[in-house]
């Protein structure tokens, strides 16, 4: 019962899956994006369409086929949507259940151009993740949008980590077991040596060493063994704490080499190695962000200087805050602390008309340019860097910020977190 509890009931960091979210949907949008993309020849009418009847009702097939051209485009517009909802971690349970909606429906549609058995896998890590929430709450807009202090510490039941610890574990080993029972073959023939030699057409690619492997077929025999071996026995491995660390290295290595030898798809790169770090305890990685974020303590952080007595200001910074992956900033209300003493700059009045960023080397911008510094030194807004340091935009970007902080006051005194008013009365 012990372990029990704590593989599956007792609460521990969701973070972990809020960066697995994020692969799951690239491994996900890389499998049907592109088929999206030939619409007439994949999916409309008329087009040469399969079925895979052994994973759908029959009924349902038929419901399907007899889709207009116009529900399939409609679909395809539900799909880009939700999966780019579910990418950012906007509504993510119900954009991620509607994703998946669609991806059962194109799947259905035409199992022709998606579906593979690696899909089949993805399919089920998809509906593993979205049986709850908790890929939703870091690293994500909706932990923007509750404006939650440090939402990589909330806590979580850990049942949904180790069902995905599981699967990739059993998918080891069942793909192993495939190798040596039934019509499988690597124990009685050489299937490696014959892939060395098949046109490069197939599935190998022609890699540095190919020719060589192609004359030594006791070398093909003897990694083929251990490629078997090693599926067979990589499920324990993952799962005893005396051997994960390798077990983990071992499997990004089978996976690497996969990659650079043969034509594979999107999940042996978005998603099993991904999969793998779900094997790292959270609180190892929780651990490491807080020895980071200690780490800027000591040498010393940025002050984000803001205006406490906005209501508006105050969920503006929690939601950097959420954003400080790493503790780089110190939050300084002007109004209750004596900035200037910090710099010459940065007077009553500079503050009040924008939030001011001083870094330790004494440098100070405010504003958009604030915004954009933010976006260089909080590791979650590297993505927005370079879009938001497009040649011109500050000329935009300076009048919109100025016209939000000037109208915090009043118009924007509809949002919840203004309700009281109070800063109103302190302009």
């Amino acid at each position: 019962m012990k372990n029990w509890d704590r593989w599956f009931l007792a609460e521990r960091p969701s973070l972990c899956l809020g960066w697995f979210r994020v692969a799951l949907a690239a491994a996900v949008g890389l499998h049907v994006i592109p088929s999206l993309l030939q619409m007439p020849d994949n999916y409309l009418a008329g087009t040469f369409r399969e079925y895979n009847p052994s994973f759908f009702p029959v009924s349902v097939l038929a419901w399907v086929d007899r889709s207009p051209d116009g529900l399939v485009w409609a679909m395809a517009a539900v799909f880009l949507a939700a999966w780019l909802a579910f990418l950012l971690g906007l509504f993510t349970q119900p954009s991620g259940i509607a994703m998946g909606l669609a991806c059962y429906y194109f799947y259905a549609r035409n199992s022709l151009h998606i579906g593979t058995l690696s899909w089949d896998i993805m399919l089920v890590t998809l509906f593993l993740m979205l049986a709850t929430p908790y890929p939703g709450d870091c690293f994500s807009l909706d932990s923007l949008i509750r404006g939650d202090p440090e939402p990589w510490q909330r806590r979580r039941s850990f049942f949904v980590q180790s069902l995905l610890r599981m699967q990739l574990a059993a998918t080891y080993f069942f793909t192993g077991l495939a190798k040596v029972a039934g019509e499988g073959n690597w124990l009685t023939d050489n299937p490696y040596y014959y892939l060395m030699n098949a046109t490069t057409m197939g599935v190998i690619k022609d890699f540095p060493g190919r020719e060589f492997l192609a004359g030594q077929p006791g070398l093909c025999y003897a990694i083929g063994l251990g490629v078997v071996f090693c599926e067979l026995n990589l499920w324990w491995w993952l799962w005893w704490r005396r051997t994960r660390p390798y077990a983990i290295a071992l499997g990004f290595l089978f996976h690497f080499l996969l990659l650079a030898t043969m034509h594979v798809p999107t999940n042996f790169f978005f998603l099993f190695p991904p999969q793998l770090l779900l094997f790292v305890e959270p609180e190892a990685v929780l651990g490491w962000i807080e020895a980071r974020r200690r780490a800027w303590t000591i040498r010393g952080r940025d002050r984000l200087v803001f205006d406490g007595a906005c209501g508006f200001c105050r969920a503006a910074l929690a939601r950097i805050q959420a954003l400080d992956l790493f503790g780089r900033l110190l939050p300084v209300d002007f109004r209750s602390e004596d900035v200037s003493a910090l710099h010459a700059g940065l007077t009553p009045e500079a503050c009040h008309a924008r939030l001011q960023l001083l870094e330790p080397g004494g440098r100070l911008c405010g504003g958009f340019s604030a915004l954009r510094r933010l976006s260089l030194r909080l590791p979650l807004l590297w993505p927005l860097a370079p879009w938001l340091h497009l040649p011109g935009l500050r000329r935009l970007g300076d009048p919109v910020y100025d016209w939000v902080a000037r109208h915090r006051f009043n118009l924007l005194h509809r949002f919840r977190s203004c309700s009281d008013n109070a800063c109103a009365a302190r302009q």
